[in-house]
Order: C-alpha cells, then sequence, then structure tokens
C-alpha cells in the first residue's frame, strides 16, 4: 500500500538532537510569533542553542489571504516583538519575488499538444480521439 502513495521514500525520524518547545506570543492586532525553544532529549532547556523567532503575516492576492511565513533576528522575545515588522516586511518582498520568479518560469514554457493548457487556435477545447 505505501508503494502506490510513494511513501517508501518518506523519512519520518525526528532528530533527537535538534529538539524545540514552541509557544505562540500576539498582540491579536498585528501578528504572530512563534518561539522556538530549543531543549534536550529531556525536556530541560538547551542553553547551548540559541531561540528561534518565526513571524507569521498574511498579505491579501486576488486568489485570497497568503500566509507569509519569516524568521526574525532576536535573542529575546522583546526583541523579535521590536523587529517583527522590518522583518514582515523583508518576508513579503521575498514571498513576492518568489511568486514572479514562478510567474516568469511557467510563461517561459513551451505549450505543446496534450499538456494541460494546451488550445489549438481558433479551437472549441473540445479535443477528438
Amino acid at each position: 500500500m505505501t508503494e502506490k502513495l510513494g511513501l517508501e521514500d518518506v523519512n519520518a525520524t525526528m532528530d533527537i538532537n535538534n529538539l524545540f518547545t514552541e509557544e505562540i506570543v500576539t498582540d491579536r492586532k498585528v501578528g504572530t510569533i512563534r518561539v522556538l525553544t530549543p531543549i534536550t532529549a529531556e525536556g530541560q532547556r538547551d542553553a547551548a542553542r540559541a531561540m528561534i523567532f518565526l513571524g507569521e503575516a498574511q498579505i491579501m492576492t486576488q486568489m485570497g489571504p497568503l500566509p507569509i511565513s519569516f524568521e526574525i533576528p532576536a535573542a529575546n522575545v522583546a526583541e523579535a516583538v521590536q523587529g517583527y515588522g522590518e522583518a514582515a516586511k523583508q518576508g513579503i518582498r521575498d514571498t513576492v519575488e518568489r511568486i514572479r520568479k514562478a510567474q516568469e518560469e511557467a510563461a517561459k514554457q513551451i505549450v505543446t499538444p496534450g499538456m494541460p493548457g494546451f488550445q489549438a487556435p481558433g479551437g472549441s477545447g473540445i479535443a477528438m480521439p
């Protein structure tokens, strides 16, 4: 059954040396910050590794809201909150740039008969057997 689903190459083994707990911080107005705190395999705070701060925002598109995730360089929650705005702007810029590049690549593709989206000029869109 797993072969049919293409799951034979899935590696679902967690890395015991790279564990984090996660908390969510929000002001309930502008944004959300996920605070990832490194822990040991025993569940204790791992002071040898830095905390990670991930911001979340949304931008509205023609297709609806697009979630944006971005890392916030910070040493603590106060710094993450202070740096949220600039990190969000950069995360949005990076996402818009990736979308633009994907659109450019898609526009460069040559559509040939048999490919999705192909329609002969003046055609009705009905394929003949």
